[in-house]
């Protein structure tokens, strides 16, 4: 499934083409929405936000279209009326003068009031997005150590979208690893400093995943592992997928296991139990 920055990376694409544009035309692949087709005619898109893996279209109109990929969603942008040759069943279309954007598999959606989207069941019991710029490392250090989140063990509270929305498997592991905090720990029995720097990297890979399409190493190091020959899915993380290959900090060989049914990968020298 799609993390964060990833959602955030296509809608900046479908927002690029429809920001301020009108929707001359727009089809429901779901039966119970058709009854709005009618109300977002002719509505002009206002923007498109991000609450971690849900993306939220509003209109001027007042209505606000809820979607969420779950695990086969995807987007597409095309040209007016250019539909890619695909076996996925079309479930929302967006189509201005120039361009539309279309929804395939998703099965996540519906369409509200935007005065009323704040009651929708998943946006009511999701905590912050990852990538909400007003965010800040204090914010993060402060949830860490609520009574929600303090007691549970990080590699848990690290897929918990009530913790944090947008945070997925990679990132969890990208970030434990990078600040150097096994998974196992709980927030509570951690220093101040480590708390410090667990917020703090919290948000640093997420945002260098968004700007970066997926990578979580630094810039410089993709770049000079890419030059190497190395392949995108090869180069883009620390630990990752990368099990049985030596750490690129310390060279002890990575380690996966299970956590929270989800694989997750560790160096137990960086994240000394």
């Amino acid at each position: 499934m799609p993390e964060g920055p990833e959602i955030r990376r296509a809608a900046d694409k479908i927002e690029a083409v429809l920001k301020d544009k009108t929707v001359e035309k727009i089809a429901f692949g779901l039966q119970p929405l058709k009854k709005f087709v009618r109300p977002l005619r002719g509505s002009k898109v206002l923007s498109l936000e991000t609450r971690g893996k849900a993306l939220l279209t509003h209109f001027d109109s007042g209505f606000t279209i809820y979607s969420h990929n779950q695990l086969y969603g995807v987007w597409r942008v095309v040209k007016r009326d250019k539909l890619p040759k695909t076996n996925r069943q079309l479930r929302l279309a967006l189509h201005t003068d120039q361009h539309s954007a279309l929804l395939y598999s998703a099965s996540d959606i519906s369409v509200w009031e935007t005065q009323h989207i704040e009651d929708h069941p998943f946006l009511q019991r999701i905590g912050p997005d990852i990538l909400n710029p007003n965010l800040t490392w204090r914010v993060v250090a402060e949830r860490l150590q609520s009574k929600a989140f303090s007691g549970r063990a990080l590699n848990s509270v690290f897929l918990d979208q009530a913790f944090l929305a947008g945070l997925g498997n990679y990132l969890r592991s990208e970030i434990l690893f990078i600040a150097g905090v096994n998974p196992a720990h709980k927030a509570r029995d951690l220093s101040k400093g480590q708390i410090g720097k667990l917020a703090r990297t919290t948000l640093d890979i997420s945002q260098r995943s968004y700007a970066l399409a997926g990578v979580t190493l630094p810039e410089r190091q993709y770049k000079a592992l890419k030059k190497q020959g190395a392949s995108y899915g090869k180069a883009r993380f620390f630990v990752f997928s990368r099990a049985g290959q030596p750490c690129r900090v310390c060279r002890t060989t990575i380690q996966r296991s299970t956590a929270n049914s989800r694989r997750i990968y560790t160096c137990s020298s960086c994240q000394p139990i």
